[in-house]
């Protein structure tokens, strides 16, 4: 199986290049593309060629335009990198017979209500962002091609910077922090998302009945004051020095930002684990083992 997987720097993109690599030959590359390969997601014709170079069996998008309140100043490029892109690889690969598994969002629901969001739904985004991986999502269902379109929320990694990373930062610094408590979600670990990929994608060759779109998160939810509350009593029982004294809880309301975020980002996993016979785990023992790995870890 030669496997092209695109965004490799990103926080999903780096777990997919351990992951992705016990099932073949993988092709990894970021937006500064190599040996004359293209992975920058608004460069089309570049990409075009790179596919048609490579003739890949599978395209992994772990790449994305992911700055949310700048996407409201920009959503021409917002929609060229998660919609135009996307739709360029679907139909390539629709011609090759080959696969695309492409990473979406909760975003391209409203957040309204408590209840876990099921793929049926009806889709209504709230921002720029939202609406440019909506589009894409659509691009690739019409195109035709055999795909795996993975719903996440709230996704973290070791590599690069997270919201636990920077709650620890400010905690070393302030003695109060003031944290977003009525949006709701699961904390997803980038290993997490990996693992799972590739867990899926070893059966789609015997399975072409599986594409789809699926929802994939870590079970659980957690609002974002509940979250640091866990990252920072974690820290604490690791030893690790803090200045913080307080962690205050505030609404949406008090901290305004240019793009309006989700209320809800619950998640339902049932069609995912069901057809691919996992069992995904709680949100709280993804970022322990996260915060483990960043003791003794500039942040």
């Amino acid at each position: 199986m030669k496997i092209l997987l695109l965004g490799k720097q990103g926080q999903v993109g780096w777990e997919l290049q351990r992951a992705l690599a016990p099932l073949g030959e993988v092709v990894a590359l970021d937006r500064h593309g190599e040996a004359g390969l293209c992975g920058n997601l608004s460069d089309l014709p570049g990409l075009r060629s790179t596919l048609r170079d490579l003739r890949p069996d599978v395209v992994v998008n772990a790449a994305a335009y992911t700055a949310v309140d700048k996407a409201q100043a920009e959503p021409q490029l917002a929609t060229l990198i998660n919609a135009e892109a996307p739709r360029l690889l679907a139909e390539e690969m629709q011609a090759l017979g080959g696969w695309l598994v492409h990473y979406s969002t909760d975003y391209v629901f409203d957040g309204s209500g408590t209840r876990p969001w099921r793929e049926e739904d009806a889709t209504a985004p709230l921002n720029r962002y939202g609406l440019s991986k909506w589009l894409g999502e659509q691009a690739i269902r019409q195109s035709g091609c055999q795909h795996l379109i993975l719903r996440t929320s709230w996704v973290y990694g070791g590599h690069g910077n997270n919201f636990a990373r920077t709650m620890l930062r400010l905690a070393r610094e302030r003695e109060t922090l003031q944290v977003i408590d009525d949006q709701y979600g699961a904390p997803t670990g980038a290993e997490l998302l990996a693992d799972a990929t590739a867990h899926a994608l070893r059966s789609l060759p015997a399975a072409p009945e599986r594409s789809g779109t699926y929802h994939l998160a870590a079970a659980g939810e957690v609002s974002w004051y509940g979250y640091a509350c866990q990252v920072i009593e974690y820290w604490r029982a690791l030893g690790q020095p803090l200045q913080v004294r307080e962690i205050r809880p505030i609404p949406t309301s008090a901290y305004p930002l240019p793009a309006p975020r989700p209320h809800n980002s619950r998640l339902d996993t049932c069609k995912f684990t069901r057809t691919f016979g996992l069992q995904l785990p709680a949100w709280q023992s993804g970022v322990r083992r996260m915060l483990d790995e960043l003791k003794g870890v500039p942040l």
